[in-house]
């Protein structure tokens, strides 16, 4: 391996023009892909199979007049206090605005409150109901704006007219947020370099690599559709990790010039150790990403899908354009802190204290990271709906207005369909189901011509977001007694969106693991350092959910971070975080131990590995770990929860994992076991390919001139 990078590196760095023009006419022409191909994204979170999503599409085949799957947008309605809606001018004004809600935009049907008797029983509130045929991904800005502009008339005659539904909701754009950790991660490549070159390296390959990444996704979103939050997903780690594998070997280049080599030769021995340890954080974070296509939910899969090939990106940038710009900068790189040499640096002091002081350091850091994962506990899990908007948005006020005109369930409705109906089974069906705890009301069933399937309403006395909602739902399945009864409806498909996350996570979190135990031991030839790695990262993982637990469901912080409501945690969240958060803490154990066990095959003492490593690594992983937080930290201040609490959740955990696990934990255990920590099998020693990532027989070539003449 660390000799096909190092001819590799060589031959960028002789070949600098022509790899440099290759990769510009790469961007240049994935770049028009996005423009003249790109398609519309989708918001919709559905898994094939489950009961909701069939019912959907029965309904569609036998029912497509019922409108059941296709966008909504519930409009509340209300009158000044002291008035009612039922006075004849404010009546008047609401049945002008149900005439003109039925002139917008591919608006299907539009039910008037006072003849569907959606009126409050005090006669303040109303609500209407736009249903499209398309799903919410199929409209566009001008057709929202076409349910949305009648409102004003309404406005000025006195009414408070809100918005709700999936049909309000547009696609997530990525604003400039990310910008703010991009500005950090510059301050800290300077001051970790010194040169305002060196800095910007980093940054001009991973802006490189973003681009080309983010253009392929827009490319193929014109073929197959995708979920609206994969270039988001995409530009947060392509951005993250592009910055910190040009990092590592750019520091790795300045280290190989202060030896005396020269630019070329530096060039490709960094690419040759450093590029190897790049080269398998990369297949660690890809696994992990991919992984997420084996868990059966498609927009997942496609979000790691995308992810993955920005991340492949990076590695390849890293590897040959990277080499090739340093040989337009040559020498440059090295600022003027290059050319002092403290003799004993901060990291080294801090790998003694804690080799000194290894077992209340490690004690520490373990009941830390206990005291953090405690709120995880108590985590919830759910879908957004219009409950978790922020507290000034129209429809977080829609439903703030329904719930109290007719209480919380309206705003979760539920949809009951009998495929194989009779007039007497669908009536005993209603019946018992209104008998249940928890129904507010059941409405009267409908027929398709063929009379054959039927659907009816049940409107819970719980919010859609609520445990009684969700016990609801499995109380009418269970309580179909031979009749052929699903139920759907937009809280349905959440509660059976999150179900299956949940199910899936154990064995994502089994595979990964297990897949990326396999490729650490052929990394790092020992079984000890890889147990450690996953066990360090299941601590890190708790710890993070506890964290977003306190934030996003209990509260605390909301203020500073700007989270504007708490709610049930994204279902999403959890297996999203353990793909990605474990290919990140991968990242700092393959290029902090890798360096340990470099210095450990050159010869060094079990103790003095671990010293000598750290002061070479800890300087790099600390700045790479500041880039990585400040860019994530970045989309904390995003629109939309589900990135807030990514962003967020991915800052946290990359933070504890690489100051408390990979830089207080790590040392403190290859301290505690010494030679014990490289410990293999010999049998396996036998197995296992050597894949030479500590550059061991790169060096022995080396010094032997076998690679002079490459």
């Amino acid at each position: 391996m660390a000799t096909l990078l190092y001819r590799l590196a060589r031959f960028s760095f002789r070949r600098r023009l022509l790899v440099t023009a290759v990769w510009g006419a790469v961007l240049i022409v994935f770049g028009l892909g996005a423009v003249t191909l790109s398609g519309q994204m989708t918001n919709n979170v559905t898994i094939p199979g489950t009961e909701s999503q069939q019912a959907i599409d029965h309904l569609q085949e036998r029912f497509p007049q019922a409108s059941v799957g296709g966008a909504t947008a519930r409009v509340a309605i209300a009158a000044p206090a002291g008035q009612k809606l039922t006075d004849p001018a404010n009546k008047a004004v609401v049945e002008q605005l149900v005439t003109t809600l039925k002139t917008a935009p591919k608006a299907r049907m539009v039910t008037d409150p006072f003849q569907a008797g959606t009126v409050s029983p005090d006669g303040r509130v109303a609500l209407a109901q736009v249903s499209y045929a398309v799903q919410a991904s199929d409209l566009t800005d001008a057709d929202r704006q076409g349910v949305t502009a009648p409102a004003d008339i309404a406005r000025h005659a006195g009414l408070t007219v809100e918005f709700g539904g999936d049909a309000i909701q547009g696609v997530p754009a990525v604003g400039g947020t990310e910008g703010i950790g991009v500005i950090i991660a510059a301050i800290v490549l300077t001051v970790t370099f010194g040169s305002l070159i060196a800095a910007s390296l980093p940054l001009l390959t991973a802006l490189i690599g973003v681009g080309v990444g983010l253009a392929g996704i827009m490319t193929v979103s014109g073929f197959t559709e995708l979920n609206s939050n994969t270039p988001i997903l995409a530009l947060m780690l392509g951005l993250a990790v592009g910055i910190d594998y040009a990092l590592f070997i750019v520091s790795r280049y300045r280290h190989e010039l202060g030896e005396g080599n020269e630019p070329e030769e530096a060039a490709a021995r960094s690419v040759g150790t450093a590029g190897s340890a790049v080269v398998f954080a990369g297949l660690t974070v890809i696994i992990a990403l991919v992984g997420l296509t084996v868990v059966g939910i498609p927009f997942l899969g496609q979000m790691g899908i995308a992810a993955a090939a920005t991340v492949a990106v990076a590695v390849l940038i890293a590897l040959t354009l990277l080499p090739a710009i340093l040989g337009f900068a040559g020498r440059k790189v090295l600022g003027k802190r290059a050319k002092k040499s403290a003799k004993i640096t901060n990291g080294e002091r801090w790998a003694r204290f804690v080799a000194r002081h290894r077992i209340p350091v490690l004690l520490a850091g373990v009941a830390g990271l206990l005291i953090v994962a405690i709120p995880a506990l108590s985590m919830q899990l759910g879908l957004p709906n219009d409950a978790t908007a922020a507290p000034d948005s129209t429809q977080r006020k829609a439903y703030d207005l329904v719930t109290e005109g007719f209480g919380p369930g309206v705003n979760g409705p539920l949809v009951v369909v009998i495929s194989d109906a009779t007039t007497q089974n669908t009536a005993e069906a209603a019946d018992r189901i209104s008998r249940l705890d928890d129904v507010a009301a059941v409405t009267r069933p409908q027929f398709n011509e063929q009379h054959d399937t039927a659907m009816f309403t049940v409107i819970p006395k719980s919010g859609p977001g609520s445990a009684q909602t969700e016990k609801l739902v499995g109380d009418i399945r269970a309580h179909a007694d031979g009749t052929q009864l699903a139920v759907t409806g937009q809280t349905a498909l959440q509660i059976d969106v999150s179900a299956k996350l949940a199910d899936a996570m154990l064995p994502y979190l089994t595979l990964i693991v297990g897949l990326a135990f396999l490729l650490l031991m052929l990394v790092f030839r020992s079984v000890i350092v890889p147990l450690k790695a996953t066990l360090g990262f299941l601590g890190s993982v708790a710890a993070t959910f506890g964290a977003v637990v306190a934030v996003f469901q209990w509260g605390w912080l909301n203020d500073l971070l700007g989270v504007e409501s708490t709610a049930p945690i994204m279902s999403l969240l959890p297996i999203l975080l353990i793909g990605v958060l474990f290919g990140l803490a991968m990242d700092y154990q393959v290029f902090l131990v890798t360096r340990m066990r470099e210095e450990h095959v050159h010869g060094a003492d079990a103790r003095q590995a671990m010293v000598s490593g750290f002061r070479h690594g800890s300087r790099v992983v600390v700045a790479a770990a500041l880039i990585m937080v400040s860019v994530f930290a970045g989309f904390v201040l995003a629109d939309t929860t589900l990135i807030q609490s990514i962003g967020f959740a991915l800052a946290f955990g990359v933070a504890v994992d690489a100051f408390v696990v990979r830089m207080t934990i790590v040392p403190a255990v290859m301290s505690l076991l010494g030679a014990k920590a490289w410990w293999l099998p010999k049998w396996l020693d036998r197995v296992l390919p050597n894949v030479d990532v500590e550059g061991e027989k790169l060096t022995k070539r080396l010094d032997e001139k076998e690679l002079e003449t490459v």
